[in-house]
């Protein structure tokens, strides 16, 4: 696993629990959660696959 794909790994995650802690706040609505986790999930799965 190369660097780039060790930190994919990292932040995607990452990305995905501020999506939910801000919806938990009342920040974002659950369409933007929705939209946020699965474009980050789209995003890290295609640079994933073409490092």
């Amino acid at each position: 696993m190369t660097d780039a794909q060790m930190g994919l790994a990292v932040a995607t995650p990452a990305i995905i629990v501020m999506a939910l802690l801000l919806y938990r706040m009342g920040v974002l609505q659950k369409g933007g959660v929705t939209a946020a986790v699965l474009m980050s999930l789209a995003i890290a799965t295609v640079l994933f696959l073409e490092q």
